[in-house]
């Protein structure tokens, strides 16, 4: 029997006194077991990289920017491997987690060109009162501490990039938390991690139970929270520790409007595959896949059919293989919630086109129309492969049915005309608008997060380590300016 892979502790291996077996969501086998550190080892890490924080933020920009640049070779060095393990644990087929791993890739290389530039400061004169004759004001950017950086399932390599490559750019040291379900991704970065110069205790990599996480939320060495999950788990944290920085990316049920003048057969075609791909990418379980289809009465009729076709067409099946778009969700009872709110849409008035289907952790892509707006699935988020199509007349009834939610993480406009374009940026409530696509849309170096329930900050390099950093300023007397 394979030995139980061990966990990062402060930059080593480590083993603990229990194990877990991760297991596939396709076939039910076991893909590997995990050794689990007992809390004593917990508080061996925190400490470690409470202790070394001052240390860590003075390192050199070259030397954590080369530790991420070597990262970032290294994961494309090994990109096959690590895409099979990624389809092993999460079920996402293959050729989604070979996009994952050169997204990852892309992260660290980003981070590494950050590190080198980053200080988010500026020179600012002060002599622009008498009292500030001959002062001058600099600021500089400086870690605000240790980060507990918490990630989800659904891309087990790349959003545990996005904790680690911004807190080692940022010199902030991190211990990552990655989910129960899918930690064999983080322990590979922790491979990679290891065989770099970054001092000890600057980053661990700890696969606790989830019923462990709040004494890691709580522990005021931590003073840091990246989070990305469910908008109650989001929530509770930010509740839990208001005196923290928290950055939250939580859910979404991402719409995708199309407008009158997309009108031409090649754009109603374009707008389908777009819509059926993202729709069930992941198995739907991205928080800005595409849930919600609205559709100017002038195209509706035509698109709806494309829409179906484009769906029915999508190869469901086994992940490892090559051919196949949808794999399963990331467990039964995941797949169960997912047929169970289908199940009232259609109870409560809901008209199924296509799918609606289970087997095991399997869902059918699914397409409604229809749908009563005081169901489930109207109004959360349903993260597996399922959406609703809306008929609406004009762009001001389309834009408010967007905003008709308590979420607001991104939203797709398909439309040629550019005023439509600055109104919808304007106009809906969403983090990030997408002109001629889906919402499904991400650039990792993009500012990426929500409004409202979504959730708080903005992930993306840049952008997380402003998060992870805050404003000093250093005032200089007796200056000829």
């Amino acid at each position: 029997m394979t030995a139980p892979h061990a966990f990062w502790l402060a930059g080593r291996q480590a083993t603990g006194e229990d194990t877990f077996d991760v297991t596939s969501p396709w076939d039910g086998r076991t893909v590997a077991a995990v050794s689990v550190p007992t809390d004593t080892q917990v508080e061996e890490a925190v400490a470690a990289a409470h202790a070394v924080r001052d240390a860590f933020a003075a390192t050199p920009a070259h030397v954590r920017a080369a530790a991420l640049d070597h990262v970032a070779r290294r994961l494309a060095e090994r990109a096959e491997e690590i895409a099979r393990l990624i389809s092993a644990e999460n079920g996402k087929p293959v050729k989604w987690a070979r996009g994952e791993v050169g997204r990852a890739v892309s992260v660290f290389r980003f981070a590494s060109e950050e590190a080198r530039r980053f200080n988010g400061g500026e020179a600012q004169r002060l002599d622009t009162d008498a009292g500030g004759q001959g002062r001058l004001a600099l600021t500089r950017r400086f870690p605000k501490g240790a980060v507990l950086g918490i990630a989800p399932f659904n891309f087990p390599l790349n959003l545990c990039a996005h904790k680690i490559a911004p807190a080692i750019a940022a010199g902030a040291p991190i211990i990552l938390k990655p989910a129960p379900a899918t930690p064999l991704s983080a322990l590979v970065l922790g491979e990679l991690l290891a065989e770099t110069e970054l001092p000890a205790g600057s980053w661990s990599v700890l696969p606790v139970p989830n019923d462990r996480m709040p004494a890691l939320v709580q522990d005021e060495r931590l003073p840091v929270i990246s989070f990305t999950g469910s908008e109650r788990v989001g929530y509770a944290i930010m509740d839990s520790v208001p005196r923290k920085h928290c950055t939250l990316e939580l859910g979404g049920n991402g719409a995708a409007v199309v407008l009158a003048d997309w009108s031409s057969d090649e754009d109603l075609d374009l707008a389908a595959a777009r819509i059926a791909t993202f729709s069930n990418y992941q198995g739907g379980q991205s928080c800005i896949s595409v849930q919600r289809v609205i559709v100017d009465a002038a195209v509706h009729d035509r698109l709806l059919p494309r829409i179906v076709a484009a769906v029915e067409a999508q190869v469901t099946g086994d992940p490892a293989d090559d051919k196949t778009d949808v794999g399963p969700l990331v467990s039964e009872d995941a797949a169960r919630r997912v047929e169970s709110w289908v199940a009232e849409a259609v109870g409560a008035g809901a008209t199924l086109r296509t799918g609606g289907e289970r087997d095991g952790a399997s869902y059918a892509p699914t397409v409604l129309t229809d749908l009563p707006a005081g169901t489930t699935l109207a109004r959360e988020e349903v993260f597996g492969p399922v959406l609703s199509v809306q008929k609406v007349h004009g762009e001001a009834e389309a834009f408010a049915a967007v905003n008709d939610s308590k979420y607001g993480l991104q939203a797709g406009v398909f439309t040629h005309d550019l005023q439509a374009a600055f109104r919808a940026h304007r106009a809906l409530e969403v983090g990030g608008v997408v002109i001629g696509d889906v919402p499904s849309y991400r650039a990792d170096q993009m500012p990426y997060g929500g409004a409202k329930q979504s959730g708080v900050g903005r992930e993306g390099v840049r952008f997380a380590m402003e998060d992870y950093t805050y404003e000093r300023v250093l005032v200089l007397t007796g200056l000829a300016l």
